[in-house]
C-alpha cells in the first residue's frame, strides 16, 4: 500500500534578545519560492522537531538558538506550492549577528512593523498570529 503524507517541517521565529524590541531575524529564499520567509526547513528521517529547529537556524543564519517554545502548527494543504507539508513553528531566542547561508540569499532582522511584504508559504500568517500573541496574548485559533 502507497500512503502519501504530508511532509513534516519547522520553521523558527527568531526573536534577536540583544536588540531592544526583540527583532525577529527572516531570510531571503535563494531557491523557488523566493520572497522572504521564516527560516526553517524539512524535518529529516530519525530528527526530533527541536533537533532539526536548531539545525536550520544554524544552517540558515549562523545562530545558535535557543528553543524558547513550541508556537502552532500549521497544516492548510496547500500553504507550500511544492507539496503539502505541516510546519511545526517554534519560537527561539538568540544573540549575534545573523549571516546568510544554505537555503538563504540574504538574512535580515526586522521589527514586526517592518517585516517584508512578499512573504512565501503562509509565513504572513504565521507572523499575524505571532504578532497577537506577542502583544496581546492570543494564541492562533485552531479551527
Amino acid at each position: 500500500m502507497n500512503y502519501r503524507n504530508p511532509a513534516p517541517t519547522v520553521d523558527i521565529i527568531i526573536e534577536t534578545i540583544d536588540r531592544p524590541e526583540r527583532p525577529i531575524v527572516l531570510i531571503e529564499r535563494k531557491n523557488p519560492p523566493l520572497g522572504w520567509a521564516i527560516p526553517g526547513g524539512f524535518i529529516d528521517y530519525g530528527e526530533s522537531v527541536e533537533a532539526a529547529a536548531v539545525r536550520e537556524a544554524k544552517e540558515e543564519t549562523g545562530l545558535l538558538v535557543e528553543l524558547v517554545e513550541q508556537f502552532h502548527v500549521y497544516s492548510e494543504p496547500g500553504r507550500d506550492p511544492r507539496q503539502h507539508t505541516l510546519s511545526v513553528v517554534m519560537i527561539a531566542a538568540a544573540m549575534g549577528t545573523p549571516k546568510a547561508d544554505d537555503d538563504a540569499k540574504d538574512v535580515g532582522i526586522f521589527e514586526l512593523w517592518q517585516i517584508p511584504s512578499q512573504l512565501c508559504f503562509d509565513h504572513d500568517s504565521i507572523l499575524k498570529d505571532y504578532w497577537m500573541y506577542r502583544n496581546y496574548g492570543l494564541r492562533p485559533r485552531l479551527f
